[in-house]
């Protein structure tokens, strides 16, 4: 057990040499992006929407959500960028998408 304990670097515990959650959370990313082709605007209109939708059910502060409508291969590329207060709410809006 005391083997444990001397291997463990800084930023883990020394109880179960866990990684601590600011080593993996430090919030420098707190941006999702999306992208994504459509044969029709109105579908990727929709689909604008509904992501709008389910960044609005997880954000504590109003997230910035800027989209980009691009007219490419006879239908329409829908990109998404949306950057949340801080990372946590940015992982728990990605991993929803999964």
């Amino acid at each position: 057990m005391t083997d444990a304990i001397k291997k463990c670097s800084a930023t883990e515990t020394a109880a179960c040499c866990c990684v601590d959650v600011g080593t993996v959370m430090d919030n420098t990313d707190c941006t999702a992006s999306w992208s994504e082709w459509f044969a029709q605007r109105d579908d990727a209109e929709a689909k604008l929407a509904l992501l709008t939708e389910r960044a609005r059910e997880v954000e504590s502060e109003p997230c910035v959500i800027e989209s980009r409508f691009s007219e490419v291969d006879q239908g329409v590329q829908l990109d998404i960028d949306f950057t949340f207060s801080c990372q946590a709410e940015t992982m728990i809006f990605q991993l929803g998408l999964r």
